[in-house]
């Protein structure tokens, strides 16, 4: 028993470490630097102005969804949108730049439990198919 409670505080820190680097903010794509798809109460909790390819994207807090959703909404086509996300036609009658996902571990870096987003492939895509994408729950 003292054995294995001394390798396990021989091991903690290096486990510490791994847990740490599992979610860089240097890496993934521009949605995920910007923070699309990310709870929200208010517009100025989103990043206003950000280059993207040498354009100003200006996110907005979408308080029509639960716990908000840091994204651009009347997006025309995939190019309106950070790299990483797309223009989905929400079953609202809006258009918004969400997140793209493989799965809903993805969606959620930036939400409380009580506001997760689904990582769904039940939407429409303005223009080519991306797969699937992060999205919140209805209702503010």
């Amino acid at each position: 028993m003292l054995r294995a409670c001394a390798l396990s505080l021989r091991l903690a820190p290096f486990l510490l470490l791994a847990a740490i680097g599992c979610h860089d903010d240097d890496e993934g794509t521009e949605a995920d630097r910007l923070g699309v798809g990310a709870q929200c109460m208010n517009t100025q909790q989103c990043d206003q102005y950000a280059e993207d390819e040498g354009l100003d994207v200006s996110l907005s807090c979408l308080s029509q969804f639960k716990g908000g959703y840091c994204g651009i909404i009347d997006c025309i086509d995939h190019r309106d949108c950070p790299e990483g996300s797309g223009c989905v036609a929400h079953d609202d009658g809006f258009k918004y730049c969400f997140r793209q996902c493989v799965d809903k571990e993805e969606c959620n870096y930036n939400r409380g439990l009580d506001n997760e987003a689904n990582c769904s492939a039940n939407i429409t895509w303005v223009g080519d198919e991306l797969g699937k994408a992060c999205v919140p729950p209805e209702g503010a």
